[in-house]
């Protein structure tokens, strides 16, 4: 099991959740992840990172899997001019590489927002810290485990 893995499955624990961790042949794409899962696209948790140009972070956007993060929404959400994340910032700030990003589990603390899509699913599912992996989670459990509030960025 990658270091990626069990960092997102003893979060979950420690949160006191019982992780449904599941492999996939391939989950990089939220289409690929829903496929696999037999689920709707929009019910796969899509984490997209962008760096703050002032700050230099990486903040998370976890979207509904068929939704695109709308540029201007996010910079006001985020109070500053945002640019994309490069992969050694998301690699550094969250511990994951692109394609496994979680939404739980970082290496450092990270601002993160979620699709207020995601909140008409009983089940969402999750990178689970590697492109081969997701997890499934109630959506308000997954805004009380990253602490984001549900907001609209999306196009």
């Amino acid at each position: 099991m990658s270091k990626s893995l069990k960092r997102v499955r003893a979060a979950l624990e420690a949160a006191g959740e019982t992780p449904d961790i599941r492999e996939t042949a391939l989950a990089r794409t939220a289409q690929d992840a829903a496929d696999a899962l037999g689920c709707g696209v929009d019910q796969i948790a899509k984490s997209i990172i962008f760096r703050g140009t002032e700050s230099n972070e990486a903040l998370l956007f976890v979207t509904a899997g068929g939704n695109r993060v709308d540029a201007g929404k996010a910079t006001a959400l985020a109070g500053e001019p945002l640019d994309k994340a490069d992969a050694a910032l998301i690699r550094a700030q969250t511990g994951f590489a692109i394609g496994g990003v979680s939404p739980v589990g970082h290496l450092n603390p990270i601002r993160s927002f979620l699709d207020p899509r995601l909140m008409d699913f009983d089940v969402i599912w999750a990178a689970a810290g590697t492109p081969h992996h997701v997890f499934s989670i109630a959506p308000q459990r997954l805004s009380a485990l990253t602490g984001a509030e549900f907001v609209e960025f999306t196009e």
